[in-house]
């Protein structure tokens, strides 16, 4: 009787390279999403535009997901409070707190917090999973925060010296957290189908939505869709959520919360871009010395952090 051998052990394969083009257009999506975000001021306010941008997606995912939703609901009937916890979490509540920040805070602020996504994930991996994190990432995680506080002080270190904590400074950290805790939990998702998942956290974000958008009408500052107010509504709810969420979902799949949470710091970088095309803001010596950071150590954290 002849015993078979042990099998090898299977070698260590790059990550497939279509992650980075989906998480690259995620991020410039996202940056998008901030220039949105300014020019809503006035012509939607923010519950009404979080609240908005849920209820489009649902409908337009409405009968494109509906056969994978009754094929797979067995298998995600279980996981409901999971489901609603995540759509709460990263959607909801990080736009809530996100939109909420921007009228008690600096533009300067918020895009540090957002610079500091990533090494929550980590953080935050670590604690739950126990994910190790080698010195070439760490490197990495440090270059690409370098290179977004040079985006968002615009190369003058001397605006750090007047950072200080106010209430936006408290909600836009609640709001990394919630996202940076979505972004790890995302690699624990239930076996189903991508779109069937993500249309089930739209609907609970839509769900969780309700409550704010209740609470902003009972204080008296809602504000509904101005006729630009709506095509910022469509563009927040066709692109940031939809297109950019399946492909960030996709991203962390193929590479792992830690490593495509890293391309975050990738949003402050397009959103200057996007308002020096937009806003014909000049380009200057700081934008291109941030994006050579951002790149570079993103490239760090891939080449030499999955080495051995």
């Amino acid at each position: 009787m002849s015993v078979t051998p042990p099998a090898s052990p299977a070698p260590h394969r790059p990550a497939p390279l279509s992650a980075y083009p989906l998480l690259v257009g995620t991020m410039l999506l996202w940056g998008g999403n901030v220039v949105a975000g300014k020019w809503a001021v006035g012509e939607v306010s923010p519950q009404v535009l979080t609240c908005l941008r849920w209820a489009i997606v649902c409908v337009v995912l409405a009968l494109p997901a509906r056969p994978g939703l009754v094929a797979e609901w067995g298998r995600l009937k279980p996981h409901w409070a999971y489901v609603l916890l995540m759509g709460a979490c990263g959607y909801t509540l990080y736009a809530s707190l996100f939109y909420a920040a921007g009228g008690f805070t600096t533009g300067i602020n918020i895009a540090l917090f957002q610079g500091a996504i990533p090494v929550l994930v980590i953080l935050i991996n670590y604690a739950v999973h126990r994910v190790a994190v080698t010195g070439a990432q760490a490197l990495g995680v440090a270059v690409t925060l370098a290179g977004a506080m040079v985006a968002a002080t615009h190369g003058d270190w001397r605006v750090l010296t007047h950072f200080g904590f106010n209430r936006g400074d408290v909600l836009m950290l609640g709001a990394c957290l919630f996202y940076a805790g979505y972004t790890v939990a995302l690699s624990a998702r239930p076996k189903v189908s991508g779109l069937t998942f993500f249309t089930a956290m739209a609907l609970a974000a839509f769900l969780t939505a309700l409550p704010p958008l209740a609470a902003e009408w009972a204080l008296g500052h809602t504000v509904w869709p101005t006729p630009t107010g709506w095509l910022i509504v469509a563009f927040v709810a066709l692109g940031p959520s939809l297109v950019a969420q399946l492909a960030f979902m996709r991203g962390v799949e193929l590479i792992g919360p830690n490593r495509a949470g890293l391309f975050v710091n990738l949003v402050p970088i397009f959103g200057a871009g996007l308002a020096i095309l937009l806003v014909d803001e000049p380009f200057r010596w700081n934008d291109a010395l941030a994006l050579a950071l951002v790149i570079g150590g993103i490239a760090i954290a891939e080449r030499l952090g999955r080495r051995r």
